[in-house]
């Protein structure tokens, strides 16, 4: 049982069997949240939009998602919720993209009195906010800790049941490209608080022995990280980050993490108004063979077009000269399913049939 995090060898090994992973992060847009996604509610409909938008993200030439699971709709819909998580997989299989799974995310809000406790049934949302909400992760709070189902040793056994049912059933599933295991660990404000979770996390996944790689990013500045991303980064078979900063920073970035010897990957670009462009971010990622995945597709209920809440802070503080939001945050198209730029998708399509000629060449 392969119990210990992969070798630098192993890590290069997994990259050489496989070509550039390029794809997004994947929500239909006729959902809210992933609630509204996981659930049986209305599952039917949400599947019919997912093959329409699923099709229009293998067309531009993506090869991935990457999805974000919700453990109380694991908790109360469980079997149902295995069938539907299946479903998914054979929908996005059929367009011939893999998926990244992600289970732990500290981008949470704290149980203060703007606080909506996560339910399954109708989803609520706010129009007008980045992730349909008012109470946002992104600047609603920022001085207050957030929430983790993780603190409560009854539902953070629920939690690693999902993690550790989910590994075993798909360990050896060409499907699944890699197992990410923990979103943005220590935002808000948790730095620490969330180290032990990680390493849990690692602990059950590998247990679990999957054949495919195990990794949680690092976030928030390429340096000095927390305690929490620092136990992600020494368990990380291949090593995942996110930038949503400019060109330049997106370069140092880059060449910081080189200094770790595996194969990297960017799970969460794309913000236009903080200067990170298709345009700049896309050439780049295919040159330094940086696996990337942009936040949103089909704009949608869940409006990720908005921008974080910490951004207008910022601007009614006066201190926004450089935010520019008379452009999309993130999204790549339309509620018609017309680009947002069609500059962007003719980038992505030119830098991903390159990518695709190298693969070929490259298989003889």
């Amino acid at each position: 049982m392969a119990t210990q995090r992969w070798t630098c060898e192993q890590a290069w090994e997994w990259q050489k069997k496989n070509p550039w992973l390029r794809g997004c992060n994947f929500l239909p847009s006729d959902c809210c949240n992933r609630i509204a996604l996981w659930q049986e509610l209305d599952f039917e409909k949400h599947l019919e939009t997912c093959r329409r938008e699923l099709a229009l993200v293998r067309s531009i030439g993506y090869n991935t998602i990457r999805v974000i699971l919700e453990y109380i709709v694991y908790a109360e819909e469980h079997d149902s919720f295995l069938e539907r998580f299946e479903r998914f997989l054979q929908v996005a299989d059929e367009n011939g993209l893999s998926v990244m799974v992600c289970f732990g995310n500290d981008c949470t809000v704290p149980k203060n009195a703007n606080y909506r406790a996560p339910h399954i049934g109708p989803q609520e949302y706010d129009w007008g906010y980045h992730g349909g909400r008012k109470n946002s992760p992104h600047g609603s709070n920022p001085d207050a800790i957030g929430y983790s189902i993780l603190d409560e040793p009854d539902l953070a056994e629920i939690f690693f049941n999902m993690v550790r049912e989910l590994v075993t059933r798909y360990r050896e599933d060409k499907r699944i490209c890699i197992w990410d295991l923990f979103n943005e660990a220590g935002n808000n404000n948790r730095g620490e608080i969330s180290a032990p979770h990680v390493q849990r996390i690692f602990d059950t996944a590998r247990a679990c022995d999957p054949v495919q790689p195990l990794t949680s990013c690092v976030w928030h500045d390429c340096k000095d990280f927390f305690r929490s991303e620092q136990v992600a980064l020494e368990n990380s078979d291949i090593v995942s980050y996110h930038c949503y900063g400019d060109y330049l920073t997106n370069v140092r970035f880059i060449a910081e993490m080189r200094k770790y010897n595996r194969p990297l990957l960017n799970t969460e670009w794309l913000h236009r108004p903080f200067h990170d462009t298709v345009e700049e971010m896309f050439p780049l990622f295919y040159l330094e063979k940086v696996s990337c995945w942009n936040w949103g597709f089909v704009a949608g209920l869940s409006q990720t077009y908005e921008p974080w809440e910490s951004m207008w802070r910022r601007i009614d503080a006066g201190e926004g000269e450089d935010i520019d939001v008379t452009k999309w945050q993130h999204d790549l198209f339309r509620p018609s399913l017309h680009p947002y730029d069609p500059k962007e998708i003719r980038i992505i399509k030119e830098f991903s049939a390159l990518a695709d000629a190298d693969w070929a060449r490259q298989q003889g």
